[in-house]
């Protein structure tokens, strides 16, 4: 007997370009095993018309009770070097027409109290801090998490600051 995955149907996101930055998908498939596989998309980013890597945006179609507490929809990481010229937030934005493709509302990011760059990237595509809470890292391990939520209805669009 083989384990059967929820009907889904991964969409070609398209050019996903603003100015001197460019999503370039890496794999579309499912993911995150440690918090429950759920259909995810892996962008690089990157600088326009180039194979320099930035960093790496991901956007999860579907949310586990684990990933609602720790993950979320929406994950981003930018190389330490190309910090601070608002990439993860203009990365965000990009897919947020992908996003309601799939017909999600809204989409729901989690970060550190303390990582002020993740919490203004949020602040940018204008989610809404929802709260506070202790997520479960790992078995036994717990760590303050910020949730925020942004209405893909009301949401900034590419090209906003």
């Amino acid at each position: 007997m083989t384990s059967k995955q929820p009907e889904f149907r991964f969409l070609d996101p398209g050019s996903l370009v603003d100015g001197d930055l460019e999503l370039v998908l890496a794999r579309a498939e499912y993911r995150d095993t440690r918090r429950g596989v759920v259909p995810q998309y892996e962008f690089d980013v990157r600088s326009t018309g180039t194979m320099l890597k930035m960093g790496l945006i991901k956007l999860r179609i579907l949310l586990t009770d684990e990933l609602k507490l720790f993950g979320g929809n929406l994950s981003y990481d930018v190389d330490e070097g190309y910090r601070g010229h608002r990439y993860a937030a203009r990365g965000c934005r990009l897919l947020f027409p992908l996003a309601k493709r799939h017909g999600l509302e809204s989409l729901l990011i989690t970060c550190a109290p303390d990582n002020a760059a993740s919490r203004r990237t949020c602040e940018l595509i204008g989610a809404q801090y929802v709260d506070t809470i202790e997520a479960e890292i790992e078995p036994g391990k717990y760590r303050p998490t910020c949730r925020f939520v942004v209405s893909l209805e009301h949401a900034k669009t590419h090209g906003q600051d």
